[in-house]
């Protein structure tokens, strides 16, 4: 028997076939473009991503693959469709910052405030609560026809079965569920103006619905599943995955929101709550610097090996990388990309290396959030990025941490597929994914990061004001 994870991502649509003992059979993936029309404005085409999942489901059907299938779908994407099903919006998607003022605003009132501690979700431009704010008041004709405020998970799911509905993973990270209640807040929702039914259905992460007698779990959000499918479960085991973006991410069975509204709290399951912080600027940033800054035919690849080779600390050069604004720590949208300490002997190799290294302690400011309150020992790598020893090695370095990579980096996957598994009631036939590799940290580069990282965190704050 065979089982699909899809995981509709930023950047490309995947969808990996695994064997109960979750080893894969194959994988089929299809790309599509990300759109910036106007300033801080950040948009795909649903249709496009909706041909991308149909592509992909066809290539495994014609094959016979296609049986059982979970899904993982990117967060904080929002679009209005009319009573029809029909788009009134592009997909504005995570990176999309036009809400800026209408989030700085609210992340400093009271209600602002009230509404993080009840839906876990930060106040920011990325959350869906503060896209369709701007969309009330700068479109308010779409505002007023919009039949429902869908993510893109939601909009494909309700092409093939005809129903709005979200799982309650991706719903607890629109900034518009109560995280203890399980339901759409009342605060949230009219503070937005809006009542529940202009939103999907929320169901569990491991809701079922049939087509052709091919089972489709709705599965969860991305993020979270990586946690699962990579076996970062508990409080000693820190997620850190990296994409088009990043994250770092622990999953505990208790509810938590930082007092300075740092991380957030979203959802694996109704009983599994993951806490962390999410970064928008991951791999997109080292294509930024090869595509706009070197604008050179050297491989990605062959500039990563040539950094290997630059010193730890890029013989200090550092590298602020909010070329796409912050979320985590810092959550502000006006920050901008910074390199600090060019001297005429940089060369490419070192703006690579400062690149890399500026991504990777950025994550670590979230993650020592985070392990000020949970015990920390081991982190559990996934994404693109974790085909990298490089990387990988990096993040050993910076974070003074064991890295773990299992036998499948493809986290979200596979993680949608362990719910599926469990609604199935084989979860515990599947084999027990080892450990592929270990890092270890380099202890004599603790006290170097160390300072750099000090340094990293005092650029930011006297610069913040400049952005």
């Amino acid at each position: 028997m065979y089982f699909t994870g899809l995981d509709i991502g930023t950047t490309s649509t995947k969808a990996v076939v695994f064997d109960i003992l979750g080893k894969v059979i194959t994988q089929k993936s299809i790309s599509y473009e990300m759109f910036h029309h106007q300033p801080n404005w950040s948009e795909q085409n649903p249709d496009e991503i909706y041909e991308a999942v149909t592509e992909c489901l066809t290539f495994l059907d014609k094959r016979s693959l296609l049986e059982t299938l979970s899904m993982s779908a990117a967060m904080h994407s929002i679009m209005a469709v009319d009573i029809s099903g029909k788009p009134l919006t592009k997909l504005i998607v995570w990176a999309d910052n036009r809400a800026i003022d209408i989030g700085n605003k609210l992340k400093e009132s009271i209600e602002g405030k009230e509404i993080y501690h009840r839906t876990g979700t930060p106040i920011h431009p990325f959350s869906s609560i503060c896209k369709i704010l701007w969309l009330k008041i700068n479109e308010p004709e779409i505002f007023k026809k919009a039949h429902k405020f869908i993510g893109i998970k939601e909009y494909i799911w309700h092409k093939i079965f005809g129903y709005y509905e979200i799982d309650e993973s991706l719903a607890s990270a629109t900034g518009m569920m109560n995280i203890q209640d399980l339901c759409w807040d009342t605060k949230a929702l009219d503070l937005v103006g809006i009542t529940e039914e202009k939103l999907p259905k929320i169901v569990s992460t491991t809701f079922l619905r049939t087509k052709q007698d091919k089972k489709y779990f709705i599965g969860g959000a991305d993020g979270p599943l990586a946690n699962l499918g990579t076996g970062a479960m508990g409080k000693n085991k820190l997620a850190f995955t990296m994409g088009t973006s990043g994250a770092v991410r622990i999953c505990v069975d208790e509810y938590y929101t930082d007092p300075q509204m740092r991380t957030f709290n979203y959802l694996l399951s109704s009983t599994q709550h993951v806490i962390g912080g999410a970064t928008n600027n991951g791999a997109v940033v080292i294509q930024w610097l090869k595509e706009q800054i070197l604008q050179t035919n050297t491989s990605t690849e062959e500039l990563i090996e040539k950094a290997q080779n630059t010193p730890s600390g890029a013989e200090n050069l550092l590298f602020l990388p909010y070329i796409l604004g912050e979320r985590a720590p810092v959550w502000n949208a006006n920050a901008k990309g910074v390199f600090f300490g060019l001297s005429i002997n940089h060369t490419q190799a070192h703006l690579t290396r400062a690149v890399m290294e500026g991504l990777i302690m950025n994550l670590y400011s979230v993650g020592k959030v985070l392990m000020e309150k949970f015990p920390v020992d081991e982190i559990c790598a996934s994404g693109g990025f974790a085909k990298s020893d490089f990387w990988l090695q990096l993040v050993a370095d910076i974070f003074q941490k064991k890295v773990a990579i299992t036998n499948n980096v493809e986290g979200s996957a596979w993680g949608a597929v362990l719910l599926a598994l469990k609604a199935l009631g084989v979860e515990e036939k599947t084999s027990k994914k080892g450990v592929l590799k270990i890092f270890l940290p380099d202890s004599t580069k603790a006290e170097l990061y160390d300072q750099l990282h000090q340094k990293f965190e005092r650029l930011y704050v006297k610069l913040q004001d400049e952005f």
